[in-house]
């Protein structure tokens, strides 16, 4: 059993009747976007660095090869390409979503709303026949002793095996935790939005020592517009009459260090999301060897704690109690961790050699098929028997073991 002694004592995640107001998946892969002020949901998206760093972890996520192992009595296991889930998962879900955008959908909901990404599991009787990825039809609520949760479609209560759920680790999404550093972020946006469409022109006040009325700051003021304003005109001399003086009142891009600011929000961010900064091009301090360590490091602490909540949610929710201790949901994270030919050959080989994998293991690796004898572990280079190894039909013509013993011609 489960406590949650932090859990907030609100036990509804969300309004039954109100799914996804802020359009968040919408904004993510249809460009809509909010109108409200507010920064979250879809206005928190219109942040560039927050839209990269959801897509960068929910289409890496969603882009890994989906497999069923199945566990042998000896402990071994092998992929059975021929299981209905897995089937499922590598082509269409249902008539309209593919494998790839439920894995997508699912991520990128975890990472943006607080009560997760949530599916509906049509079955009939244990047999999978689609998975409905709607959230505006689900509702959950928990258990304020045991975090239990309990799930409703449309108000009718469903089993826990009816729904496939993917969460964080709180209660709250990594959206929702970062609102300020998003905020400021956004602010700062519309601020230098501002700033240029002004003609760069800070906040300026104009000093008349005589009284003009109403009317005279009225013109004083369009000339002014339409000699300065717009980013055509900045940088032009301003000239003032009747002892007028012109006061500066903001600072100006540099004594404020603006530039400098807005890269550090688009950091902040990027640790909220525990993405490297260079994943979403921010490249001020990346350098050859230190980006391919931050690639390392997005798989290790930011994308697999991901791809283990998948893989645990899908099992739960697609496998039943009996086959979950005979199969298992992988999603295959060779295709990240692949480095280039000569260096991907040189641990393949190596790895044969050290007996750490057989011939048909590496040849998976490849996508190949196997062959006779390559179940065998040894190593080809001391081992004249082992699958792989030199024999005399591989020795270049005219190399024998007569002439490389030196032995007389007589």
């Amino acid at each position: 059993m489960r406590f949650w002694p932090s859990r907030s004592p609100e036990i509804e995640t969300r309004d039954a009747n109100v799914a996804d107001q802020e359009g968040v998946l919408a904004a993510l892969w249809g460009g809509y976007a909010s109108g409200s002020v507010a920064i979250s949901g879809a206005s928190a998206l219109r942040v560039p660095a927050v839209a990269s760093c959801v897509r960068v972890i929910s289409e890496a996520a969603a882009s890994l090869p989906v497999r069923i192992m199945e566990r042998a009595e000896d402990g071994t296991e092998t992929e059975d390409l021929n299981h209905p889930i897995g089937v499922m998962l590598r082509g269409d879900v249902n008539g309209w979503t593919s494998g790839f955008d439920l894995v997508r959908d699912l991520t990128a909901a975890a990472l943006t709303h607080d009560f997760g990404g949530i599916a509906f599991v049509n079955r009939i009787g244990d047999a999978v026949r689609e998975i409905i990825f709607h959230p505006n039809m689900i509702t959950v609520t928990y258990d304020p002793a045991t975090g239990e949760p309990s799930y409703r479609i449309n108000g009718t209560p469903r089993r826990p095996s009816d729904v496939l759920h993917v969460r964080g680790p709180f209660d709250k999404s990594p959206l929702t935790l970062a609102a300020e550093a998003i905020g400021t972020a956004k602010i700062m946006e519309t601020h230098a939005g501002n700033f240029f469409r002004n003609g760069s022109i800070p906040g300026l006040v104009i000093l008349m020592k005589k009284s003009l009325g109403d009317e005279g700051a009225r013109k004083v003021l369009a000339g002014w517009r339409k000699a300065f304003g717009g980013a055509t005109s900045s940088g032009k001399t301003a000239v003032l009459w009747d002892d007028a003086d012109v006061k500066q009142l903001a600072l100006n891009a540099v004594d404020s260090q603006f530039l400098e600011l807005r890269n550090f929000q688009i950091t902040e961010i990027c640790r909220a999301f525990r993405v490297p900064p260079s994943m979403i091009f921010q490249l001020e301090r990346a350098t050859w060897s230190n980006s391919e360590q931050m690639g390392r490091e997005f798989l290790v602490y930011c994308l697999e704690p991901w791809l283990r909540t998948l893989e645990t949610a899908l099992g739960r929710a697609l496998l039943t109690r009996e086959e979950r201790q005979r199969y298992r949901i992988l999603l295959d994270r060779d295709d990240l961790t692949r480095a280039d030919l000569t260096a991907r050959a040189t641990a393949i080989s190596s790895m044969i050699s050290a007996k750490v994998l057989n011939p048909n293991e590496a040849r998976s690796w490849l996508d190949l098929a196997p062959y006779p004898g390559g179940n065998e572990y040894g190593n080809p280079h001391i081992n004249p028997t082992a699958p792989g190894a030199e024999t005399e039909d591989d020795k270049p013509v005219g190399e024998t073991d007569q002439n490389k013993g030196g032995g007389d011609d007589a």
